[in-house]
C-alpha cells in the first residue's frame, strides 16, 4: 500500500481527536467482522436506485458481543459529547435494525425506550409506537445506518405527529455519498450523529490488506463521484431520479 497520507473528503471541518478516533475503530470493528462488503464488479442497487460497490451490514454486530458493547460505549459517549448527558429523556428505535441498539443505548442511558413502526398498526396518533409514547419528550431516533435519509425523515414525522420531541437522530454508519440526504434532515430540523462513514472504513483498509488494490481504487472513484459511478452503471444519476424511481416502487 502506499505510504502518503490519506485524506478522507468525508470529515467534516472541526471534528475532535475523540471523533476521529472512534470512527476509525468503529469502521476497524465493521471490517474484523465482515460486515463491510466490496462489490465493484457487480454493484448493489438501492431501493432509492443508486448503484454502488459496497454494502454494509450493521445487523451483523448483533452476532459479536465484544464488538456490539464497544459501538454501543462509543455511541454513547458521541451522544453525550454532542447532544449532552442529561437532554436526551426517551429512546426510540426505527422498525427493525434500530431497536436492538436502541434497546441497548437506551439501557446505558437509563432512559424509556420504545420503537416506532413503518407503517401504524391499528388507529389513533400512536399506532405507530409501541412502547409507551414519549409524549412532550426529547426523544433521541436510532437507526443501525442511513444511506439517504429517508426512513429517519418517516420515522421522526411518526415521532413528532404522536407528541414527542424529536430533533436529533443516531445511527452507527451513515453512507455520506448521495447528494440530498443531509439537506433533507436540515429541512425538517433533524440533526444527524453517526459513528462511521465509508470515507473512514477506505482509511483502515490502508492499514490492512482487507480488499484488492483493484477494488479499493475503484471505491474511491465512486465516493469521489457517487453519481457519476451509479449513471454509468445503469443506475439512477440524479436525486430526481432517485425519488422518481423511489415513488415507482412505492
Amino acid at each position: 500500500m502506499p505510504s502518503t497520507p490519506f485524506s478522507a473528503p468525508g470529515v467534516s471541518p472541526g471534528t475532535s481527536d475523540w471523533d476521529r478516533d472512534a470512527a476509525l475503530t468503529t469502521a476497524r470493528i465493521l471490517l474484523e467482522i465482515k460486515a463491510v462488503n466490496f462489490r465493484p464488479e457487480e454493484p448493489y442497487t438501492f431501493t432509492s436506485g443508486w448503484k454502488s460497490p459496497v454494502y454494509i451490514d450493521c445487523r451483523k454486530i448483533i452476532s459479536f458481543p465484544r464488538a456490539r458493547n464497544k459501538i454501543c460505549d462509543l455511541a454513547v459517549e458521541k451522544i453525550n459529547r454532542h447532544i449532552g448527558f442529561e437532554t436526551i429523556e426517551a429512546v426510540t428505535g426505527g422498525e427493525t435494525a434500530g431497536i436492538p441498539y436502541a434497546a441497548w443505548i437506551a439501557d446505558r442511558m437509563g432512559a424509556p425506550m420504545s420503537y416506532v413502526r413503518k407503517k401504524p398498526k391499528g388507529f389513533g396518533r400512536n399506532a405507530q409506537i409501541e412502547g409507551d409514547v414519549p409524549e412532550g419528550k426529547r426523544t433521541l431516533l436510532v437507526e443501525d445506518l442511513t444511506t439517504d435519509g429517508a426512513s429517519k425523515i418517516r420515522f421522526a414525522q411518526a415521532l413528532r405527529d404522536a407528541g414527542a420531541v424529536c430533533d436529533d437522530t443516531f445511527v452507527v454508519f451513515f453512507y455520506g455519498v448521495f447528494p440530498g440526504g443531509q439537506e433533507k434532515l436540515k429541512e425538517i430540523k433533524l440533526n444527524l450523529l453517526h459513528l462511521a462513514t465509508w470515507w473512514d472504513v477506505l482509511e483502515v483498509c490502508r492499514e490492512r490488506p482487507y480488499f484488492s488494490e483493484g477494488a479499493l481504487k475503484e471505491v474511491r472513484k465512486f465516493l469521489e463521484d457517487p453519481v457519476g459511478w451509479s449513471r454509468d452503471r445503469g443506475g439512477v444519476g440524479s436525486l430526481a431520479e432517485a425519488e422518481a424511481y423511489k415513488a415507482k416502487a412505492g
